[in-house]
């Protein structure tokens, strides 16, 4: 059987620094939530402030999925290599936690965030997820025929 073990970890966990470091260098993710007891994923852009998570939305399914059940999971994945099947590096991060449509002054606050729908639509209320709990993992990847006996 052959060693895909390296020299080096090819997983590793990162810790929440790094997690959050990793969050603000992307504005791309996916959020999952339930809606009627059924999964759902949806991608959203996004922005990291402050330890929480912040998204806009317009009326429709994802609102009322956050509205009707807070408990949520957002993740952001990142792959780096040398083509579709080269060696190079993936990392991922998710976050769970809890999703509010924010109001008032809190609302007026984030505001003042760089977040700004990506396509051209009214989406008027901003979502803040507060994390709960949040993992990251960075792996190491190989060509994978090199793994295959003939």
């Amino acid at each position: 059987m052959p060693d895909f073990q390296a020299d080096h970890d090819v997983i590793n966990a990162l810790a929440e620094d790094e997690c959050w470091a990793f969050l603000a260098q992307h504005a791309f993710g996916r959020l999952a939530y339930t809606l009627v007891g059924e999964a759902q994923i949806v991608p959203i852009n996004y922005v990291s402030d402050a330890g929480a998570i912040f998204f806009r939305t317009a009326e429709g399914s994802k609102l009322l999925g956050v509205t009707m059940n807070s408990d949520v999971a957002f993740e952001v994945d990142d792959l780096n290599g040398s083509g579709r099947f080269g060696d190079g590096e993936a990392s991922s991060v998710i976050v769970r936690g809890r999703a509010e449509v924010l109001e008032g002054a809190e609302k007026a606050r984030a505001e003042q965030l760089p977040l700004r729908p990506w396509v051209p639509t009214e989406k008027h209320t901003i979502v803040r997820i507060t994390m709960t709990e949040i993992t990251g993992r960075r792996f190491q990847l190989s060509k994978p025929w090199r793994h295959m006996q003939p």
